[in-house]
């Protein structure tokens, strides 16, 4: 994949990794291929049970579906080489393949984080005007909403990539890190990267900021709208429904906070490296878990599959 010309006489860079302790390479590589695995079954699983039962053919689940592919397309994008490295030991990584790995590391979260928006304003239309919802989340406004948040995510992954690697990498080429992360990246450049960090910082600040007010200002009338409820029992299953976002949310939110506004005192490549290894390969395994755990209509028609 190619995004830019080649201004860089570096053609390769060296990932630091995870660790260098030859006992620990093992047991990492089966705790992550166990990761891997299950992040596969589950996302994969999810997409295609969403497919498969009629009864799961709503909005709600639409999102879901592409989340699940989102979340398998982050993962894969990282761990297969995080992987590899534990097993050979070779921590090579070529100059496209970072560039690939770069881009794709920030289109999905990008694309995840407007999903999770999306989610949250179908839950609002759900819980806050259940006469109106079909009518209001009809399939080609669930489709735009999609489409719009797989268009950011590939927009602002192209515009900081390109930039990224339009910058010269002339002296050291090791990666302090276990994937090619944007920050990492810019440390190695003997260029100017002010214009660089100013666009990385606006587009992430814009993101979690946009994003995050969405789903604040959408609960925040859900919740209101659940208060208004007279039954206890229309109050939790109205609640009931926003359970599995809310808790997906919170992990992908909680990961962000800890990541980006702890105090620069406590703040270290170690800290780094294990966020981004929750938030790389954690979280993507985490989502279909928690959305089949606490679903009853994911769990009836995963009990179909298995009576079929």
């Amino acid at each position: 994949m190619a995004f830019m010309e080649n201004n860089s006489e570096v053609k390769e860079f060296t990932l630091v990794g995870l660790t260098d302790v030859p006992k620990l390479q093992v047991p990492l590589f089966m705790i992550f291929t166990a990761i891997y695995l299950i992040t596969l079954v589950g996302n994969l699983g999810m997409v295609v049970l969403i497919s498969w039962d009629s009864h799961l053919h709503t909005p709600m689940y639409f999102f879901l579906s592409n989340l699940s592919l989102v979340d398998f397309g982050y993962s894969s994008a990282i761990t297969p080489k995080v992987m590899a490295e534990f097993l050979t030991g070779d921590k090579i990584i070529s100059y496209n393949g970072c560039a690939a790995q770069m881009f794709f590391s920030i289109a999905f979260p990008v694309t995840e984080s407007y999903l999770l928006a999306s989610m949250a304003y179908d839950r609002h239309a759900a819980v806050c005007h259940p006469l109106h919802y079909t009518t209001t989340m009809t399939v080609n406004v669930c489709v735009s909403l999609a489409v719009a948040s797989y268009a950011c995510g590939l927009l602002q992954s192209w515009i900081l990539t390109d930039g990224t690697f339009r910058l010269s990498f002339c002296s050291s080429n090791v990666v302090h890190h276990f994937f090619c992360d944007m920050p990492a990246l810019l440390a190695l450049s003997c260029s100017d990267i002010h214009t660089n960090e100013m666009i990385l910082i606006l587009l992430a600040g814009f993101n979690v900021v946009f994003g995050f007010l969405v789903i604040l200002t959408s609960y925040l009338f859900i919740f209101i709208a659940i208060l208004r409820i007279r039954s206890s029992e229309g109050r939790q299953k109205a609640f009931s429904t926003c359970v599995s976002h809310l808790s997906a949310v919170s992990i992908f939110y909680g990961t962000i906070v800890f990541m980006y506004l702890q105090p620069s005192s406590s703040h270290s490549m170690d800290t780094d490296k294990m966020a981004s290894v929750f938030y790389t390969m954690v979280i993507p395994m985490l989502n279909p878990l928690v959305y089949s755990l606490r679903n009853k209509d994911v769990k009836n028609a995963f009990r179909k599959v298995i009576g079929c």
